[in-house]
């Protein structure tokens, strides 16, 4: 027997009623072969992690503008504590692991360098405005290898609608939409307390109360929550006393982080930065990569090409484009 047939008879046989099966995925945009191996969801995951995107996550913002520290998170991080906080519910819940890792390594590849920021800037340039979860989408149907990476229909329907508000149609796909608020509610407030931007004492004590005191504890609240509100259900939900609590602590980071604190002091200068490398690529196309589809036009090709750089990467094109380098002696 195959091993892929038998991780496929194995999942039909334990896992949840509820539970996306990889041997009844609504497949591929391009046929392929199945893997000897690998069940369909697996390939995606690889894949996925194989990508450059995925790579160049590591070298973007998550809050923190280019931040000094070393144990400040980054665009790859968050993503590896999304996969690992939805990989906990699904297992929990008897649900596809393999699928609630895909989407959950996927669901920001198409963020764009400096965080939100970023997102903001473009949004406010590029016709039809510009969202991180469309991108990411972008990004494994067109802009990654040649063609995309051809995922599964339920991979690209979580990616696509992590956020916002069309929910994604598997259970999987909606343990990341828990997941991400879970994850980075938690660790942006673990970053601000290390930046002295907050204290433990300006958290709300409410939501304390309910959630716990302690890293750890306001995490593990939340996924047992989830858990055993959702368990039998064909749909995932939190308690209203939990969701009330981390709705709470989302809005207190909102008012005391995230807008106008030190750590977004530099923001603006990223915003800026962006733009003006947006509107020099389309004056000057000829820096811009070639493009991926024959529909693509100018302004599509210099989102995809600055939604992609890092951080680093976009400093340095805007230095070589914009600051005198001086004169040789």
């Amino acid at each position: 027997m195959l091993l892929r047939e038998e991780a496929e008879r194995l999942e039909r046989e334990l896992l949840s009623p509820f539970a996306s099966l990889s041997s009844r995925t609504r497949g591929r945009d391009r046929p392929e072969e199945p893997c000897k191996v690998r069940t369909e969801f697996q390939r995606d995951r690889d894949r996925i992690i194989h990508s450059k995107a995925f790579r160049r996550l590591k070298h973007k913002t998550q809050v923190f503008i280019a931040p000094e520290g070393d144990h400040y998170r980054t665009r790859l991080t968050h993503t590896l504590e999304v996969a690992q906080i939805a990989r906990t519910i699904a297992r929990a819940l008897r649900l596809n692991e393999d699928l609630t890792e895909a989407i959950a390594l996927g669901h920001d590849l198409g963020h764009t360098p400096f965080g939100h920021a970023g997102e903001e800037a473009l949004n406010e340039v590029v016709p039809g405005g510009f969202k991180h979860n469309e991108q990411s989408l972008r990004v494994v149907d067109v802009l990654e290898g040649e063609g995309g990476l051809n995922l599964t229909w339920e991979v690209r329907d979580g990616i696509a609608h992590h956020t916002g508000p069309v929910k994604p149609q598997t259970l999987e796909g909606q343990v990341i939409c828990y997941a991400d608020r879970i994850a980075y509610i938690n660790h942006d407030i673990d970053d601000a307390l290390r930046a002295g931007i907050i204290t433990l004492e300006d958290l709300p004590q409410e939501c304390l109360e309910v959630l716990g005191y302690e890293h750890r504890q306001r995490i593990n609240t939340m996924v047992l929550d989830v858990i055993e509100n959702s368990w039998g259900k064909n749909y995932i939900t939190m308690s209203s006393q939990v969701q009330q609590a981390t709705d709470t602590l989302r809005a207190f980071l909102f008012k005391h982080v995230y807008i106008g604190s030190r750590a977004k002091a530099e923001e603006g200068k990223a915003k800026r930065m962006l733009k003006e490398l947006y509107h020099f690529y389309l004056e000057h196309p000829e820096y811009l990569p070639p493009p991926k589809r024959p529909e693509d036009d100018l302004h599509r090709r210099a989102c995809d090409y600055i939604a992609g750089m890092t951080d680093r990467y976009a400093i340095i094109q805007y230095q070589k484009l914009f600051v005198p380098s001086g004169f040789p002696l």
